[in-house]
C-alpha cells in the first residue's frame, strides 16, 4: 500500500495493486489481495486495478467488492490462442495447479512467484545450500536470458519464469474475446446473484 500512496503523491492518475498471489515480484510483505485491496481502497483516491489471482468473472466481482477499480490479468492472458509465446508454455499453464509455483530469490530480496520446473528446482537447491552467501551470479544460468528459451522455444526446464498461482484456474485457451467477455458475462450475472439479493428495500 505504500508504494501505491506514493505513485498517488507523485501524480499517478491509477495503480495496480499486486497481491502475493501474483506472478513475478510481489514483493518482500507477503500481504494477499482479501487484505491488500480493501487497504489501498482505504488509502487511494485513484482508480486502482487488482493484480494477482485473477482469472474470471468471479476475480472480477470480488475485486470490485472489495475496493478494486477493475482487474489486471498477467498469467490468464498467456494461457489465450492470441499469446505470442510457444504452445508449451500455454499448454504448461492449463496442466498446472495453484500448488505449482515456488517463490525464488527470496534470499536476495527480489522474490518471484515462478512456475516450478527443473530449473527452478535447482535454483532452490542452490539457495538452500548456500543461504544468505548466495549471490545473483550463483543463480544465472537459472535466471538470467531464460524467456527466450521458455517463451520462444518451449524449452520448460530452462529455468524461473514468472507464473501466478492463477494457473490453477486456468483449464482452457481461449481467444482474448472468448475470455474477456466471458468474464464480463460472469461477473455482470454473479453481482446480480450474490449481491443484489441483499439489497434493502
Amino acid at each position: 500500500v505504500r508504494h501505491a500512496v506514493k505513485a498517488q503523491a507523485i501524480g499517478c492518475d491509477a495503480v495496480s495493486v499486486d497481491g502475493f498471489e501474483c506472478g513475478g515480484h510481489p514483493g518482500e510483505d507477503d500481504v494477499p489481495n482479501f487484505i491488500l485491496l480493501p487497504r489501498a481502497a482505504e488509502e487511494l483516491e485513484i482508480p486502482f486495478l487488482a493484480s494477482g489471482g485473477m482469472a474470471d468473472g468471479r476475480s472480477l466481482a470480488a475485486a470490485l467488492c472489495l475496493g478494486a477499480d477493475g482487474i489486471n490479468m498477467g498469467t490468464r492472458f498467456i494461457a489465450t490462442q492470441e499469446a505470442p509465446v510457444h504452445p508449451n508454455v500455454k499448454q504448461a499453464l492449463v496442466d498446472a495447479s495453484e500448488l505449482d509455483t515456488r517463490l525464488i530469490m527470496r534470499p536476495l530480496r527480489n522474490t518471484e512467484r515462478v512456475l516450478v520446473n527443473a530449473g527452478v528446482e535447482r535454483l532452490l537447491a542452490k539457495e538452500k545450500e548456500m543461504g544468505a552467501a548466495i549471490t545473483f551470479a550463483d543463480i544465472a544460468p537459472e535466471v538470467a536470458g531464460v524467456y527466450p528459451a521458455i517463451m520462444r522455444d518451449g524449452n520448460m526446464d530452462a529455468g524461473g519464469w514468472s507464473c501466478g498461482m492463477v494457473a490453477g484456474l486456468i483449464h482452457d485457451i481461449p481467444t482474448v474475446k472468448d475470455l474477456v467477455d466471458k468474464i464480463m458475462a460472469d461477473a455482470e450475472a454473479i453481482l446480480r446473484k450474490r449481491v443484489g439479493q441483499f439489497e434493502l428495500a
